[in-house]
């Protein structure tokens, strides 16, 4: 069949690039005539016979000839009437080659909103490329008749305020082209008229758009289902309203609800500076698994004068009296040997911190811009206890003062985005100590040197320490105040407990209760649990109790010792890491880890499991060659969950004292010390932990809401309800940031029940600025105070130049390539996959389509027409 014609069957049938009809069949739909075919000729003939009877025997006028014609044409008429009861289909077999899917993806997030600072030839040439002139002219025409109606107009970012009208683009020679967002390039691309590749994309592909402005996912263009480029949908589609670019969550979105099936090709358009979510790279990996390239162009410069306190280094918790080091990190580009001045200030950020409400300059230095990262330490002693805001700043020193009574810092000049400039982590200075409780059957050398380390530990001291050992005297553990009577402590007294090791303890040992208080421990209060496997009763010992549940590993109550050869721990990925679980470094460089745990030796012996938790636990150190059940995860030695609000650690053996060999207590305290500040810190400390008020977040932007909870305690620690509390809710004072210098605005709220012990509300929050919460314990009747910032800059402008190694290594992922402003236009015909061949059989009812219906109407009005030529009545 000649192609042209297939093509009109396939078009006239609803298909597009029908190459072949294979074969073709007639068949009956209805269920009597597919059934009885027979039926159906019969009734056939039957039409056939009457028509030439009537027009014979009823119709004798006119001439023979155009009788014979009338009855043929009523026959047929009749048939066709007929054949509708019967369902007449007809099935194809068609091969075409469809045009496969292109997708377009462009940032909508606030980065795109930035206007670039970019140098007078390079921005010459990236409005040649897009047409901005163009674009420009017919944009403030818009805003023009629009003003003329109502004074304002939208910018284009989805925001509705005044416009300051942009020129057109000057040819070249003249002055300079007007500094624009973004996404305007973006906009002018699409407003071509010639060379658009959004254009060019559609007429080889089913071209389908989206924006990345969630944090979750992607919002679809609407389009045609053609997958026609409509140019003024788009450009309305493109706003910069996005708070933070999530890349991965997007890509793996477009994956999951829209899919890749004869997705051929991707076209990203970002600055891509991902700042939330997964990494994009693991989702382009699945876009290359599924065959599709994807493209990029990058917007935004590859580097820019910018200066960023990367990080404040503090810890969470500081101890009253003793100095710590404080460390600032600048990160800076193209700015060497500028010099700089670093400002670090302390502000009492709660209603229990002891000092005035007047910041506090702890230090100011001034440093020349060297390296491209440079650390600046500040020693500080803290004088006073609370919780504390530190704000590191960076920039040049001015004359004038800000509304702190201090020397105003302000970005570097030339500096696009300024608010990375500053830093700041909440820190609480206590004097307090940290409580742990060690149980243990009898005294072992890891009870003895961990005791001796935390003796001397600031945070835990003498009063810190608590052990119950269950061989003990009676009357030692009466009299000596390092010993606790009784394994099952009043709540009162075992809920300040911060973190518990649990040795080598038969399971007759340890009661229902006490099993059921550390589940609660840290489940509920987010305590911290050390479980110390031993030679003698070993962890098997709590298979039959509550403890089970919690491990990260599931213990076997028939397994035994292994100690028939000595080995090495190996420490896993996460384990050499560091990072995250910072007490596996032993000291501050992986050659520290590399020596200490070298250090340990060869052990003697180890504790076999049967098995990890699977997708909540992270091992850390592991067997050489042993293995747990199923035969090829080798034995965990160190692993660590989470629980509820806690974690709980496994050591699969009692000799990590072997560290102190040749070095004292170095690496011994490298590993115990940040272990225990991770499980005990993580919390609020002692007593502290029966009543608790927290955010959601500690940085929101102007018309979030905030989330506050509280979780309340009585004095035996049993969670209170409604009932419990006067009015039937906790009563909280919103302290709103000041709008004036006569101070601030407060509003008081009622905090409600949620479940028993915990108490949510939620806080619209406007302003920008910092926000207090201060709440009132309904036991004690004391406050409690927490600090929030609403920034009125999203995340988007902390960063002004494009992240480049991640444009070009998803490009690469997927075998794609990136573009620019300049390029883009090439990528059409740079891009020519082929068609798929796709063969498919589909079936269509002959007597709903307009040719059937052409002809019945045509053999109805041609056989009346002919019988009045003829004068047949």
């Amino acid at each position: 069949m000649d192609s042209w014609l297939t093509s009109l069957i396939g078009r006239s049938l609803g298909y597009d690039d029908v190459t072949a009809i294979e074969s073709w069949r007639l068949s009956f739909g209805s269920g009597w005539a597919h059934g009885a075919p027979g039926l159906v000729y019969a009734g056939l003939v039957g039409l056939i016979v009457l028509s030439v009877v009537f027009y014979r025997r009823y119709q004798r006028r006119g001439r023979r000839a155009a009788r014979i014609a009338l009855a043929g044409g009523r026959a047929i008429l009749l048939c066709l009437l007929f054949l509708i009861l019967a369902d007449p289909v007809l099935e194809l077999k068609l091969t075409s080659n469809p045009k496969p899917v292109f997708w377009v993806l462009v940032d909508g997030t606030d980065s795109m909103a930035i206007e670039d600072k970019l140098p007078e030839d390079e921005r010459r040439r990236f409005a040649d490329a897009v047409a901005l002139g163009n674009y420009l002219a017919s944009r403030d025409s818009k805003l023009t008749a629009s003003a003329n109606g109502n004074g304002l107009a939208a910018n284009g970012n989805g925001h509705g305020e005044e416009q300051r009208p942009h020129a057109s683009v000057p040819s070249s020679g003249s002055a300079p082209p007007p500094a624009v967002s973004r996404m305007d390039y973006v906009r002018a691309i699409a407003a071509r008229e010639t060379g658009n590749p959004f254009q060019k994309l559609s007429e080889k592909f089913r071209l389908k758009t989206f924006v990345l402005d969630r944090k979750d996912g992607v919002r679809a263009v609407e389009a045609d289902d053609d997958g026609r480029f409509e140019p003024q949908a788009f450009q309305k589609a493109l706003t910069t309203d996005g708070d933070v670019t999530a890349l991965g969550a997007g890509l793996e979105d477009l994956l999951l609800r829209h899919g890749a099936g004869n997705v051929a090709g991707m076209l990203v358009i970002s600055d891509f500076d991902q700042n939330t979510g997964p990494t994009p790279t693991a989702a382009a990996r699945k876009l290359a698994q599924a065959g599709v390239k994807l493209f990029t162009v990058g917007l935004g410069p590859a580097s820019a004068r910018d200066l960023a306190v990367k990080n404040l280094d503090a810890p969470l918790k500081m101890k009253k009296a003793e100095q710590s080091t404080l460390t600032i990190t600048l990160a800076h580009d193209e700015l060497d040997d500028r010099p700089v001045t670093v400002r670090l200030i302390a502000l009492p950020a709660g209603a229990d911190s002891a000092a005035s409400n007047e910041p506090v300059l702890l230090g100011e230095k001034d440093v020349t811009l060297a390296e491209r990262s440079t650390s600046v330490e500040f020693p500080f002693t803290p004088e006073e206890t609370g919780r504390w805001v530190f704000t590191a700043e960076a920039g040049e020193k001015t004359s004038t003062l800000d509304e702190r009574g201090l020397a105003r810092i302000v970005p570097l000049e030339g500096e696009v985005v300024g608010q990375n400039n500053a830093a700041d982590r909440e820190v609480t200075i206590i004097d307090d100590f940290m409580r742990l409780l060690y149980v243990e059957y009898e005294p072992t050398w890891e009870w003895r040197f961990v005791k001796e380390v935390f003796h001397r530990d600031p945070l835990v001291g003498l009063r810190g320490f608590r052990t119950y050992l269950r061989s003990s005297d009676p009357v030692v553990r009466e009299r000596n105040e390092l010993f606790t009577n009784s394994l099952v402590l009043p709540r009162k007294e075992f809920f300040q407990t911060d973190v518990i090791f649990l040795g080598d303890m038969p399971s007759s040992a340890l009661s229902t209760r006490f099993c059921e208080l550390v589940k609660e421990f840290v489940g509920e209060f987010g305590g911290g649990l050390v479980v110390i496997a031993g030679p003698r009763f070993g962890p098997g010992q709590l298979a039959a109790t509550p403890l089970a549940d919690m491990l990260p590993v599931r213990v076997d109550s028939d397994a035994r010792i292994r100690d028939e050869r000595e080995f090495r721990l190996e420490l896993t990925a996460f384990g050499r890491s560091g990072g995250q679980f910072d007490f596996m470094q032993l000291g501050t460089s992986p050659e520290d880890a590399l020596e200490g745990w070298n250090n340990l030796g060869r052990l003697p012996w180890y504790q076999p499991v049967k098995a990890v938790e699977p997708g909540v636990t992270t091992v850390l150190a592991e067997h050489p060659t042993d293995v747990t059940s199923d035969g090829r995860t080798k034995q965990p030695l160190i692993a660590i969950r989470k629980y509820g609000k806690g974690e709980v650690v496994y050591i699969a053996f009692d000799e990590l004292w072997r560290l102190r060999r040749a070095h004292g207590e170095k690496y011994y305290r490298a590993f115990w010390g940040p272990l225990i500040k991770r499980l005990g810190l993580s919390h609020a400390l002692g007593s502290q932990k029966r009543f608790v008020v927290r955010t959601d977040r500690k940085e929101y932007r102007a018309d979030d809401k905030v989330l506050l909870s509280v979780e309340a305690y009585d004095e035996d620690f049993e969670k209170l309800t409604e009932t419990d509390v006067d009015g039937k809710s906790i009563e909280a004072t919103v302290i709103r940031p000041r709008r004036s210098v006569e101070g601030h605005t407060e509003t008081t709220l009622a905090v409600s029940q949620l479940k028993p012990g915990v108490f949510e509300t939620r806080i619209p929050v406007f302003e920008p600025g910092e926000y207090r919460v201060r709440v009132t314990d309904p036991v004690t009747k004391d406050t409690s105070e927490v600090h929030f910032q609403v920034a009125s800059v999203s995340a988007e402008r902390r960063s002004a130049v494009r992240n480049v190694a991640l444009e070009e290594s998803l490009a690469a992922e997927t075998g794609g390539r990136t573009y620019s402003l300049e390029t883009v236009s090439k990528l059409p015909e740079d891009f020519s996959p082929p068609r798929l061949v796709e063969r498919s059989t589909d079936i269509f009812p002959i007597w709903s389509t307009w040719p059937f219906f052409v002809v019945v109407i045509g053999l109805m009005l041609g056989e009346w027409f002919w019988r009045k030529m003829v004068n047949l009545a």
